[in-house]
């Protein structure tokens, strides 16, 4: 990636932005999944021990979805706090706020310690966690689309992505690192709480990256990115806003199909130990990463669309390999992470330059926002409960589901821009 400079004050430089885009991304990746992680392994024994360890793993998984259903309500709230405090105020307050939670979880006491507080408090927290990250963000990204060289836009499309597989690999690898070398009772006495400490840390780097970029303008044609009016946006841009939403939903449930769902049902249903399933996600993670970077050239080569397509369609034999879980788990679990990296490295950076540009910042943040609830929230809760109570079979369908979510939303566009097209042509436009 070329080192150009954009002429702003600071000169800032495309390169700046990348490695503040992926520091950024990493350490919000790294802190979702220490969260989903224990969700997982942690949780349902100390927090839900009233319950046998599938209900127990199943409402774990249901406080686990109660900071995407927060994220819609903090970034409306955001708007407000940003006109008063500016936007670096704002990242600023939702970063202290997310910390501050993370580092609570990491304190808090069991259930045999408080009782029915115990995971009282931890759904509390865990939704103070959602107004932190929807509150967090800063429109980066799309500056770093908007000034990618022209033919290069997959491949700076897929940066911020990279963000998900790195991260999930720092975290697991924290987890890989704890359960090796402590035993079982120190690991669930005070292990897994060094997780959430070391999120605060890299949240304070991810602050300072941040607020350095935030209100440089390093692309040719934009400005520094502000709020539309809420109702107006939603009024004008609906269909916008539902293509954004839809279109990335079969790449977010991959997200915890392929991560924290097996992770879970491997421990409960077989013979498989913890840190031999870390280690398939592992090497399934640094696969992710690669095939992040593939979508990029690829989409350069063959369209952002092609690739997701080709994404997608794949998803439909990874639905037929589920059943490996039983008995060879790193079977769908490598080939789901190939499957994720692919899928999730275009699948948000085909609709936002649809929007105006008034309305870019306020439509994409409400569009993540609602694609995290649709894809992402639900999915560990319900692939674990049809899992345990219905059959692996109905865990495929559900993730056929989003697939098919996904492939009718690109038809729907595909329309469009074929409808546009020749409206252009009838207007003489080459």
């Amino acid at each position: 990636m070329t080192n150009t400079s954009t002429g702003h004050s600071d000169n800032v430089t495309i390169d700046d932005i990348v490695t503040t885009v992926v520091m950024a991304r990493v350490t919000d990746f790294f802190g979702f999944f220490v969260y989903a992680i224990a969700s997982a392994l942690v949780f349902p024994r100390l927090f839900f021990p009233m319950f046998d360890p599938i209900m127990g793993t199943v409402i774990s998984f249901a406080v686990f979805s109660l900071a995407f259903l927060a994220r819609p309500f903090a970034s409306f709230a955001g708007r407000y706090v940003e006109r008063k405090i500016g936007r670096a105020g704002k990242i600023t307050l939702a970063l202290m706020i997310l910390g501050s939670s993370t580092v609570a979880i990491g304190l808090l006491p069991s259930y045999d310690r408080i009782g029915i507080i115990a995971p009282i408090l931890l759904a509390a927290l865990r939704f103070a966690q959602g107004i932190g990250l929807g509150g967090a963000w800063d429109g980066i990204t799309l500056q770093l689309k908007s000034a990618a060289p022209a033919g290069r836009e997959g491949l700076y499309g897929m940066v911020p992505q990279l963000g998900g597989p790195i991260g999930f690999c720092v975290a697991a690898s924290l987890f890989f690192v704890l359960t090796g070398f402590l035993t079982e009772e120190e690991f669930y006495t005070y292990g897994w709480r060094f997780a959430f400490f070391a999120v605060m840390a890299v949240n304070v780097v991810s602050l300072f990256a941040r607020l350095r970029l935030l209100t440089a303008n390093f692309g040719a044609d934009e400005t520094p990115l502000q709020s539309a009016p809420f109702l107006d946006m939603v009024r004008t841009q609906w269909r916008t806003v539902a293509l954004s939403t839809f279109l990335p939903v079969a790449s977010y449930a991959l997200f915890h199909m392929v991560t924290v769902f097996p992770l879970s049902y491997t421990l409960l249903f077989t013979e498989y130990s913890m840190d031999r399933i870390i280690l398939y996600e592992l090497t399934g993670g640094v696969l992710a990463c690669g095939a992040v970077v593939l979508s990029g050239v690829l989409a350069d080569r063959y369209t952002k669309r092609r690739v997701l397509r080709v994404s997608v369609a794949l998803i439909v034999p990874l639905c037929l390999t589920i059943y490996t879980l039983d008995t060879y788990p790193w079977i769908y679990i490598i080939f789901g992470f190939i499957v994720l990296g692919l899928a999730y490295g275009q699948s948000s950076s085909i609709v936002p330059k649809r929007f105006p540009l008034q309305y870019r910042y306020s439509g994409s943040a409400l569009s993540v926002n609602l694609s995290w609830i649709f894809g992402a929230a639900f999915a560990p809760l319900c692939g674990m409960a049809l899992a345990a109570y219905v059959g692996l079979w109905a865990s495929a369908l559900y993730l056929l589901s989003g697939a098919l979510v996904t492939w009718i939303t690109l038809r729907i566009l595909d329309r469009q821009l074929d409808e546009n097209g020749r409206i252009q042509a009838d207007n003489g436009y080459p």
